[in-house]
């Protein structure tokens, strides 16, 4: 089953004082997203990924194409009830404390009082807030807004997440326990829809990705089919090889970075392996691994969008 469709989905807006333009936001975007998957949406700054989910949320409407979520229009309104979003700039009751701030999310979403006290409870813990769950919103850090954000998000336990730059202000350690988070939303089924521009984040948590340029589409699919190997290239790692070996190395091999025990040498391709193999061994060195180069999200995301 499909958790989140669109067809041609396309968004102008309008823009200038005097004389009004017309700016294409969005040019015929259609996406599947099944059930149960971790989908991340890619691009640079103004490429269409808000817009994209401000269509979802029903905050502004499509000039042309429709959008589906769990099989309804998006505008339905009991659909509502089973999806949670996270926008990339949440606003919060600044003198409400995030316990108070959750227990009110869960009063909107019609949980009962029991419920939403234990939703509250275990979603602090979740997030890390446990020990601030008594503070109020205005003495929080922008990386413990958005962790608050995550969990009003996940109040009403909703099978679709939306969430848009989930990562954004988040430290390291932040970034870990969100990427915890949603690899075990998955782990129950949930599917999760989400933006980020930290496309480490993303190669560890998706199953598929789409890429968005100046509102089209440019390459969506599974990372393991869009990840391309590069030729013949190879990334050979070896060790205990000394000086006059390295040059020899240097001399045919696109690069070579050394420490004084290991040194990683990039093969243009496997040809060059035979010769490596036997410098190494004559010095009494050892070969550690051998891995064909695979192209990287971020090498992907830079060709695709520089184009």
């Amino acid at each position: 089953m499909l958790a989140i469709e669109t067809h041609n989905l396309t968004h102008d807006f309008l823009t200038g004082f005097w004389r009004k333009q017309t700016v294409r936001a969005l040019d015929g975007l259609s996406l599947s997203v099944a059930s149960g998957e971790v989908f991340g949406l890619l691009g640079p700054n103004g490429a269409g990924k808000t817009t994209t989910f401000k269509i979802l949320m029903g905050l502004i409407r499509p000039t042309g194409g429709e959008a589906r979520i769990l099989d309804e229009p998006v505008q339905t309104v009991a659909m509502r009830r089973r999806i949670g979003y996270l926008p990339e700039q949440p606003y919060f009751y600044d003198y409400l404390t995030a316990r108070e701030f959750l227990l009110y999310c869960g009063a909107l979403c019609d949980l009962p009082k029991a419920k939403a006290r234990q939703r509250t409870d275990e979603l602090l813990r979740q997030v890390g807030l446990a020990d601030s769950a008594d503070r109020q919103l205005r003495k929080f850090s922008k990386g413990m807004l958005q962790r608050v954000g995550l969990a009003q998000a996940l109040i009403h336990n909703p099978e679709v997440l939306f969430l848009d730059e989930p990562m954004s202000g988040l430290d390291p350690l932040g970034r870990r326990e969100v990427r915890d988070l949603i690899v075990g939303l998955r782990a129950q089924g949930k599917t999760v829809f989400f933006s980020s521009h930290i496309l480490t984040d993303v190669e560890a948590m998706c199953d598929r990705v789409a890429i968005l340029n100046k509102g089209h589409l440019v390459e969506s699919g599974k990372l393991s089919e869009i990840l391309k190997t590069r030729s013949n290239e190879l990334d050979v790692v070896v060790s205990g090889v000394n000086e006059p070996a390295l040059a020899d190395i240097r001399s045919f091999a696109a690069s070579v970075s050394a420490t004084p025990d290991i040194a990683r040498v990039r093969l243009n391709n496997d040809r060059d392996l035979e010769r490596l193999l036997a410098l190494t061994h004559q010095t009494g060195g050892r070969i550690v691994s051998v891995n064909p180069v695979r192209e990287s999200l971020e090498d992907l995301f830079v060709r695709e969008v520089t184009r």
